[in-house]
């Protein structure tokens, strides 16, 4: 089994984004040391709680942080860019720090409509633009634009010896289907809904089309993990990500709440069920309970790498859920 990581740099609360920051290199350095496959940060806009706004910045930064594990984008949001500019940005890291980044892409819009028309400079994109940005995305990296392309003159570069490989991050057979056309690797998305994954990483594998980017199929599968000592710990620890995917949900206050903060409110029943219901997205328990439900997960999913996302409040117990995770699997 391959374990990696998706950081959001959340916020907890009475900290600062420059804390949030300051902890994602941290991390990256302390998941390399144990073993991480890759280190991979998201894109998120218009959020108090988050303070990874720009993977492509932050990813440089932790790139340079760390000597070996592999850095990248989980995921830049293309439908909102152009494919020439998110090219040139990664040809540009690749030449930095060779064969050490991944390029993650992801479909979302990014947060509300206003959001994505501020992101867009006011330019109203077609979200079913996507495969055909994922074509061109490709064709720039790897030069390979059809001779009829509009912009078949146009060259990305610097012209690096090596390109970094393209993901694609989805939901559903959709997102498959997008990975599987154009021979990228596929990263399915339990930590934001579980339901489908079997069906879209089958999709995926039986679609699956070789190209420059990979010649198979290579998958990975991204889940909420809260790993503690005993299951009594691991559960108090995630009652602050229950209340943050809680507050999430609901478009409120996304900084990380203290568990002292969770337990002192008081839940209506609704809250109650909406919060075991986001208990689906998560893995919780001790070293043990960890590793036999994603060893489970693995054989459903036909998947051998998990990216692991932990969203508590104390960052100690953070770096202490992914150091066991990483003993129990014996990176």
């Amino acid at each position: 089994m391959k374990l990696s990581v998706l950081d959001q740099a959340p916020i907890s609360r009475d900290s600062t984004p420059e804390e949030a920051l300051n902890n994602t290199l941290k991390l990256a350095a302390e998941t390399e040391k144990l073993g991480y496959t890759r280190y991979w940060v998201a894109e998120h806009h218009n959020t108090n709680g988050l303070a990874s706004v720009s993977p492509e910045i932050l990813l440089t930064r932790i790139a340079s942080y760390t000597n070996t594990i592999r850095v990248g984008s989980g995921g830049v949001l293309l439908p909102q860019y152009s494919p020439y500019k998110v090219s040139e940005n990664f040809k540009m890291i690749e030449g930095l720090f060779p064969d050490r980044i991944d390029l993650g892409i992801g479909r979302s819009p990014g947060g509300s409509q206003d959001t994505r028309m501020a992101l867009t400079d006011g330019e109203a994109k077609d979200m079913s633009e996507f495969p055909r940005q994922l074509q061109d995305l490709q064709g720039f990296l790897h030069n390979t634009l059809p001779k009829d392309h509009r912009y078949r003159l146009v060259k990305a570069s610097p012209r690096t010896n090596s390109v970094p490989p393209m993901w694609v991050l989805g939901l559903s057979e959709r997102g498959a289907q997008n990975a599987a056309e154009i021979g990228a690797g596929f990263v399915f998305g339990h930590f934001i809904n579980p339901d489908h994954g079997e069906e879209a990483l089958q999709t995926y594998r039986q679609a699956f089309k070789p190209s420059e980017n990979i010649a198979r199929p290579t998958s990975a599968v991204c889940i909420f993990v809260v790993c503690a000592d005993t299951e009594e710990a691991a559960e108090e620890l995630a009652l602050s990500q229950d209340k943050w995917l809680l507050n999430v949900g609901k478009g409120a206050d996304t900084k990380v709440p203290s568990i002292e903060e969770v337990k002192k409110r008081t839940f209506r029943q609704e809250e109650l069920q909406e919060m075991q219901k986001n208990r689906r997205r998560c893995v919780i328990g001790t070293p043990d309970q960890v590793k036999m439900e994603l060893e489970r997960l693995s054989d459903i999913y036909q998947t051998d790498e998990f990216m692991i996302i932990t969203n508590i409040y104390d960052f100690s117990a953070k770096v202490h859920s992914y150091r066991l995770l990483a003993e129990a699997f014996d990176l």
